[in-house]
């Protein structure tokens, strides 16, 4: 065993010193050293594992020779004071304090800690709680053990929110899928309801405005800008008016029927028609036409506003700004040349329970309740082909061109009908777009620079405040700087919606089968395609690495 009066404390109180001499005391080992090194005056020091190796390794190799007569020292365990550490995330957004209890050296105190954040420039979102628990805890560690914590957050960003209009009046579209229901609980899919009206003062549409949003810091007290949502003004069509008391609400002021248009409503004069026949003629109207019962062959009708047809409409021609809203069949016959004999255009949706040999176009949503058969349909946005339940919906035949992607019951026929969907072509358009709004955004930068550099180079105010048209320019370079300012920020929104859109492209629009899909289907997603040879069960159809993806999980 090594004898305890080896062991000495420095002179500086700092080290615990071995003084040995080989031949006398040797051989030693690691063990029996270190447990002296476990007595009370120096058991609160560090051992120090290099030098204790080095110690045994050297006295045992003079052990026993004449060299090791002489007396040898070595420091194998030391005094220290305790450690602090701050890691500062790589975001910034929180800081983790790491404190090591001393080898009977000095305690980390409060004090120790400020300077340490000082160094570190940490300076917002402190906990002083947070702090105070580690330094007790640290209070009752053993020598060398740690304890760890986070002791600042951030604040995060929070990014302002979009304007959103919510409109608070029923269109006629919507009444094809709510038929009434009779007392009985029964639903009576004949009767649709009245048809939409609405009186002066009424509230039809009320915006809900964008935000600022609110500005975050990270723990270095840097700012972290918030980015505004983008605004939407609230338009006031024809026959309605924004209300005088609030600027976000908008009221009818004639009696009609309301109808949507961009980023606001209109109220229409409303054309009340039986039949349009042979014997009434087509229809040319400034306003909405509400036809109760039939658009007979090879008539037209053109309206300003919705066209809502409670009958049917057989190879016949309808042109709406608004909706066009058909209540029972759309119906036509296939012409030479693959031309069909019935058309339908609306700048907004178009909604019909039965649809057959019809050319469909619209910038918004086309919605058939019941069957679409052998027609030609082009919308800016989804095709929708199925019963409010979602039990009923057949796609059969012809082509369809949905941008935003097709939702359908059954797609396709057991007879192996030729039938071809497109949807998401436009990825391009959209990348394109993109590019031309971050070259703008190039040169909105270097444009609000230049003006921040001129307007840093002029004199001292006091020097021109008193020259009217010294003024007068550094006012069209202030108006100019908020212009730039201005249009940069509503582009960089622009364009960060856009840059979402582009990565989640595929992911939104898609294909979906809610129960079957047969074989001979062609389809196409975007630079993708592919013709099923056999049945699919329901599924999602989207475009992933360039090829057809049929997911079977995320299925609606």
């Amino acid at each position: 065993m090594l004898a305890p009066d080896l062991l000495h404390v420095s002179s500086d109180s700092q080290f615990a010193e071995l003084k040995i001499i080989p031949q006398t005391h040797g051989p030693i080992t690691e063990d029996a050293l270190r447990q002296v090194l476990k007595l009370p005056e120096f058991s609160a020091m560090m051992p120090l594992e290099q030098a204790i190796k080095i110690a045994v390794k050297d006295v045992n190799n003079l052990s026993g020779k004449e060299e090791g007569n002489h007396e040898l020292l070595f420091r194998v365990a030391e005094r220290r004071d305790g450690q602090i550490s701050i890691e500062v995330a790589k975001d910034k957004m929180q800081a983790m304090m790491t404190i090591v209890a001393p080898w009977g050296g000095k305690a980390i105190t409060l004090p120790d800690v400020l300077q340490q954040l000082k160094q570190q420039n940490v300076a917002m979102g402190l906990s002083k709680q947070k702090i105070e628990v580690l330094l007790h805890t640290a209070a009752t560690l053993k020598p060398g053990e740690s304890t760890s914590g986070v002791i600042a957050v951030g604040k995060p960003v929070v990014n302002g929110t979009h304007a959103k209009l919510e409109r608070k009046v029923p269109l006629a579209r919507e009444r094809l899928l709510q038929p009434q229901e009779r007392e009985d609980g029964t639903v009576d899919m004949r009767n649709l309801g009245s048809v939409v009206m609405v009186r002066p003062k009424d509230l039809l549409m009320v915006k809900t405005p964008a935000t600022a949003g609110i500005n975050g810091y990270n723990v270095n007290g840097e700012v972290i800008p918030a980015k505004a949502g983008k605004d939407l003004e609230l338009k006031a069509g024809n026959g309605t008016e924004i209300s005088a008391d609030n600027p976000n609400v908008l009221l009818a002021t004639n009696a009609g029927q309301p109808v949507e248009i961009r980023d606001g409503m209109q109220v229409d004069d409303v054309l009340q028609i039986k039949n349009v026949d042979v014997s009434y003629g087509n229809v040319d109207f400034k306003g909405s036409v509400l036809i109760s019962g039939d658009v007979c062959e090879g008539m037209q009708v053109r309206s300003s506003g919705d066209i809502t047809v409670m009958g049917f409409v057989e190879s016949a021609r309808l042109e709406a700004d608004g909706d066009i809203t058909v209540s029972k069949g759309v119906l036509g016959r296939q012409l030479g040349g693959n031309e069909l004999s019935t058309h339908l255009h609306a700048k907004g949706q178009i909604t019909a329970q039965f649809v057959q040999y019809s050319h469909l176009e619209s910038l918004g949503d086309v919605l058939v309740t019941k069957q679409l058969l052998h027609s030609h349909t082009i919308t800016d946005a989804k095709l929708i082909v199925s019963d409010s339940s979602g039990r009923r919906g057949d796609l059969v035949g012809g082509w369809v061109k949905a941008e935003q992607g097709i939702q359908a019951v059954t797609i396709g026929a057991t007879a192996d009908t030729k039938t071809e969907l497109y949807c998401a072509m436009k990825l391009d358009d959209v990348k394109h777009r993109l590019k031309e709004l971050d070259d703008s955004i190039r040169q909105l930068v270097v444009a609000k620079l230049d003006m921040e550099s001129r307007l840093r180079k002029l004199p001292p105010k006091a020097e021109w405040q008193n020259d009217s048209v010294m003024v007068e320019q550094v006012k069209m370079m202030l108006d100019q700087k908020h212009s730039i300012e201005a249009e940069l920020t509503q582009e960089e929104t622009e364009a960060e919606l856009l840059r979402s859109d582009s990565d989640s492209y595929y992911h939104r629009n898609h294909i979906e089968v809610k129960r079957r899909m047969y074989a001979n289907v062609e389809i196409h997603v975007g630079n993708a395609q592919q013709k099923t040879q056999r049945e699919y069960g329901p599924c999602v159809v989207e475009n992933e690495g360039a090829e057809i993806n049929f997911d079977y999980n995320n299925h609606g």
